[in-house]
């Protein structure tokens, strides 16, 4: 491409917008989308000093039984039952309909009861459990399914090999991003990068807890998900910002390069992420009809990932790496 080209396609691209619509300011009102983050950001953590993290038994350790059983029952009466023969464990539920069991007349439902604590539960008490269960509601057909336990320690393993599978996608995704776009800052490139992916994971968190969702092997998976989302969400503004400013000239203040950009990408983001939304939550929406909690706990979050990582790739890494570009380019003194 000559040189007279390079320094006329500004004025074309300027002449395009002018005439569909004008970039949208993204660096300009960096601010905003920096405080609406950092506000849910706090309203999480206030959520989470207030509710605490609530970890499966898959992480925490503990001790679960499944019963089926038919009709509607009083499941506060239920728990206090089982609270009261196992005084030392705290007892919480998952009850979800059985699809393949129910019927016109009668729904059959699958409770699982969780107990805290490192001991199995000894089949004693499961027999126990189960006959008092039967006496108590004899017109729900109450019926013993099966039982499982983990022990604390293997459990809080599993979270840390969960935790560095996380950890290690993420630097791998940052290394991806700095050799990529080395001509436009792929270092920092790679870090907002990093940060926006640390922003989605934040929004994934805190919704786990302020919806007091267990958090199990349904959060690793949703993580990994959307740092792949988001990631590439990300690369594709990269992507157009390093054609764009090649082709308007390296002496283009790169804010103007990325709004300019952006605003051209941000159409199909957008579509892309409609499209999958909408995917996911017909899925949960299905889900929810169904009773089906374990499908629940993985659509609800990827929704809200899916919104996060388009957000965070438009609004959070594009505005900050601007900024770094622009400091860096005041302490080169240029």
């Amino acid at each position: 491409m000559s040189k007279n080209n390079i320094t006329a396609a500004p004025a074309e691209n300027e002449q395009r917008l002018i005439n569909g619509r004008k970039p949208i300011d993204f660096v300009g009102k960096r601010k905003i989308f920096f405080s609406i983050s950092i506000g849910i950001i706090i309203l999480g953590i206030i959520c989470n000093f207030v509710f605490g993290t609530n970890l499966d038994i898959q992480f925490s350790g503990g001790a679960m039984i499944k019963y089926n059983y038919s009709g509607e029952i009083d499941t506060e009466e239920m728990k206090d039952l089982i609270q009261t023969e196992t005084p030392d464990n705290q007892v919480t539920f998952a009850i979800t309909k059985s699809i393949m069991d129910s019927t016109d007349d009668n729904n059959v439902y699958t409770v699982s009861v969780q107990f805290s604590g490192n001991s199995a539960v000894s089949t004693d008490l499961q027999a126990e459990l189960t006959s008092k269960l039967q006496k108590a509601f004899p017109d729900n057909d109450f019926r013993y399914l099966e039982s499982s336990s983990v022990d604390s320690t293997m459990g809080f393993n599993f979270l840390l090999k969960c935790l560095a599978a996380v950890a290690i996608a993420s630097v791998l995704m940052v290394l991806y991003v700095t050799i990529r776009f080395k001509k436009i800052g792929g270092l920092s490139a790679g870090v907002m990068g990093l940060v926006a992916l640390f922003h989605d994971v934040a929004m994934i968190y805190f919704l786990y807890v302020i919806f007091r969702m267990p958090i199990d092997s349904n959060f690793i998976a949703v993580v990994l998900m959307i740092l792949g989302y988001s990631l590439n969400d990300t690369i594709v503004v990269y992507d157009r910002v390093r054609e764009e400013k090649r082709i308007m000239g390296y002496k283009t203040d790169i804010g103007d390069v990325f709004n300019y950009s952006t605003t051209k990408v941000m159409r199909r983001s957008i579509m892309t992420s409609v499209t999958t939304l909408t995917a996911i939550t017909v899925v949960y929406i299905v889900a929810t009809i169904f009773g089906l909690t374990s499908v629940q706990g993985f659509a609800l979050p990827m929704m809200i990932g899916i919104i996060s990582g388009c957000y965070s790739s438009i609004c959070i890494a594009g505005p900050l790496w601007v900024t770094w570009q622009h400091h860096k380019s005041q302490a080169a003194g240029k």
